[in-house]
């Protein structure tokens, strides 16, 4: 099954079962709501790669009422999760389906952040996509990634999905959202924390820093910084 069908068939249950996947879901979600504070304002432009359902977004933008959102992600299902979330609310918001790895990203932002897709990408694929991030930013932009890494030895990534899975069966997760996860998983194609940030000071972000780790749950960020 490809990516897009992964999601597609999971898009119903998709956030029901958040925070019984993501043990640490509230410290991990918190970090990445904590770092938007470095740019200094509350109006912004906001690029959300590999939106999902829009939690991120919505997230967001409790606290950032005025910021502008576009949404990117590769399955109509989710995005259509996404619009109903928002359907009575007044959050300024674009759903645009594509592949952001192979497809340009349009228009420039504050901020770029990702939560939980990053890593269905290859190596080559994140280290260009850094990139293109990069030059997606305006001066001054913040990207943000809220992701899982690969350990960076294989019985660390052992030790990881141990872990993982006792603590996601402590809580409470059910057999089908199980499941399903396994099934979307099989699709990951993870990279070291290590390399990723090694990634992101070679496409030139400064500041660049692993702010919060749980296992293999991290949120990490990078600055564009110019002289204009």
């Amino acid at each position: 099954m490809s990516i897009k069908g992964a999601f597609d068939k999971g898009a119903k249950e998709y956030d029901s079962a958040r925070k019984q996947l993501i043990p640490c879901f509230d410290e991990f979600y918190g970090a990445a709501l904590d770092l938007i504070t470095l740019l200094k304002t509350d109006d912004f432009k906001v690029l959300d790669l590999g939106a999902g359902t829009g939690l991120v977004t919505s997230l967001i933008s409790q606290h950032y009422p005025r910021a502008e959102f576009t949404l990117y992600d590769l399955s109509n299902t989710m995005l259509e999760e996404a619009r109903m979330r928002f359907l009575n609310c007044n959050t300024k918001v674009e759903y645009v389906a594509k592949d952001y790895s192979s497809e340009p990203i349009n228009g420039q932002y504050d901020l770029i952040i990702s939560a939980l897709s990053i890593h269905h990408l290859t190596d080559a694929e994140k280290e260009a996509l850094f990139q293109k991030i990069f030059l997606s930013l305006n001066n001054n932009g913040l990207f943000i990634n809220a992701d899982q890494v690969f350990g960076e030895t294989a019985s660390i990534e052992n030790i990881y999905r141990d872990v993982w899975m006792m603590q996601v069966r402590k809580k409470g997760v059910t057999d089908s959202s199980l499941a399903s996860a396994l099934d979307r998983m099989k699709e990951d194609k993870m990279s070291t924390l290590s390399k990723q940030l090694t990634w992101l000071k070679k496409a030139k972000f400064k500041e660049v820093n692993c702010w919060y780790k749980s296992y293999s749950f991290v949120v990490y960020s990078g600055r564009k910084y110019e002289h204009t």
